[in-house]
């Protein structure tokens, strides 16, 4: 579903696609149209395992003028997937949230030559059970993640970001 827009409107917010929490198809679809720049990040799939989020990514539609990964894309990508992780840890919880990123950084290692991979999970080994602990009691809370990206076996990026739940 594609949303068009006229110049000076809000773009409209569409709300979490229906179904299973973990039908990551969907979310995939549901994000593109959500946000528009989706489509073009070469996403091809996403896969969930305990409490990581990795994503496969095409390099194409992420190159620079140098042949290699273009790192204001690397960076949106990394920030986008943080994102993505506490949206879909708020869906298998029952709860559909506002998320915003706070702080992010990158760290840039090695060029992005071809495909790759981005790997997201929390930085503490608790992260997640703090975060639940908090939105019970507050409302709110804010989790630290940790995501890595390899080219082949090859570490090219490590970034970090705190994300916020907003009070419903």
């Amino acid at each position: 579903m594609s949303v068009s827009r006229q110049p000076g409107v809000p773009h409209p917010r569409l709300p979490l696609p229906e179904g299973q929490p973990d039908d990551l198809v969907a979310f995939q679809q549901w994000l593109s149209d959500a946000i528009p720049m989706v489509s073009a990040l070469g996403i091809s799939e996403m896969t969930r395992h305990r409490d990581s989020l990795t994503w496969q990514l095409a390099l194409e539609p992420n190159l620079n003028d140098k042949g290699t990964g273009f790192g204001g894309a690397l960076s949106a990508q990394t920030t986008l997937q943080g994102w993505c992780w506490v949206t879909l840890w708020l869906r298998e919880k029952g709860l559909a949230r506002d998320v915003v990123v706070a702080e992010a950084s990158q760290r840039f290692l090695a060029p992005v030559t071809d495909d790759y991979r981005l790997v997201c999970k929390p930085t503490e080994l608790n992260g997640p059970e703090q975060l639940a602990s908090k939105l019970a009691e507050r409302g709110k809370g804010r989790i630290a993640l940790t995501h890595q990206l390899y080219c082949g076996e090859t570490l090219c990026l490590e970034a970090s970001g705190s994300y916020v739940v907003l009070p419903a």
